[in-house]
């Protein structure tokens, strides 16, 4: 590998640090470079999610006083995460990847919403329980059900798994960008440290293009997370917004079209 192409792995895995820490979606710039620079599909696929693993984990621990408290369901979280991105990386060397493929500018579509309308949504259910008589409606960053079938998804294919997690961790916070990133960070570098395990084990790795991206990415985490502690919420909405609409019509015309 020459210099030049150190560089270019470098600086996109900064990029796509910066990208995956506030708002997801760092596959969109990092996984195409990978491929650029002579790299097969699917060691290009495996060696990119092991590149970007270590920066979504420097991020959640840079803002980790945002992460939920360490208990019990905590620790079912963590469990959840890696076993599910486990089981993902399993079905992806296992199955085809064609159906998937085409749920991911659906699932991309709903997160954005779910993002977009959070508030109105937590404000909406909490409504209907009361009318039904029930207790106050309510549902955490920790709950298994929520995060095992994303980080399913995330362990399979992962291709706007981050941005799909915010949007459904924020419903969970009750709209808190900063509360559902975090949480964000720490399941998806869970996911992606899990899969990567298996993807290691098996060889599918090229090691000189992933440790250059991964240092980048490292670096454009800790940045990532230092901004977002410090770009204003509605700021960062917007932004959210305006990339899963992005993502959304990235895959669509590239698996529907």
């Amino acid at each position: 590998m020459d210099l030049h192409t150190f560089l270019v792995l470098l600086a996109t895995g900064v990029g796509g640090g910066m990208m995956a820490a506030l708002v997801g979606g760092a596959s969109v710039i990092t996984f195409p470079v990978m491929l650029a620079v002579g790299l097969p599909p699917v060691i290009a696929t495996a060696s990119n999610l092991v590149a970007v693993s270590g920066g979504n984990f420097l991020a959640a621990m840079t803002d980790r006083g945002n992460l939920p408290p360490f208990n019990r369901a905590f620790v079912g979280l963590i469990a959840a995460s890696l076993s599910g991105a486990v089981i993902g990386a399993v079905l992806l060397l296992a199955t085809p990847t064609r159906m998937f493929e085409q749920l991911i500018p659906v699932l991309l579509g709903l997160a954005t919403i779910l993002f977009g309308f959070a508030r109105q949504i937590t404000q909406w259910m909490r409504a209907r329980a009361k009318a039904r008589g029930e207790a106050e409606w309510k549902i955490s960053v920790t709950s298994v059900p929520l995060v095992l079938p994303i980080s399913i998804y995330g362990g399979y294919f992962g291709a706007g798994a981050g941005t799909l997690l915010l949007g459904v961790l924020t419903i969970a916070t009750e709209g808190d960008y900063r509360r559902a990133n975090v949480a964000k960070n720490l399941v998806s570098s869970l996911n992606t440290v899990a899969a990567s395990v298996w993807f290691i084990i098996h060889g599918a790795v090229s090691w000189p293009q992933t440790l250059s991206m991964m240092l980048g990415c490292l670096a454009g985490g800790f940045c990532g997370a230092h901004l977002s502690r410090r770009v204003p919420q509605q700021f960062m909405r917007v932004l959210v917004i305006f990339v899963g609409a992005l993502l959304t019509a990235i895959f669509a015309w590239k698996y529907w079209f």
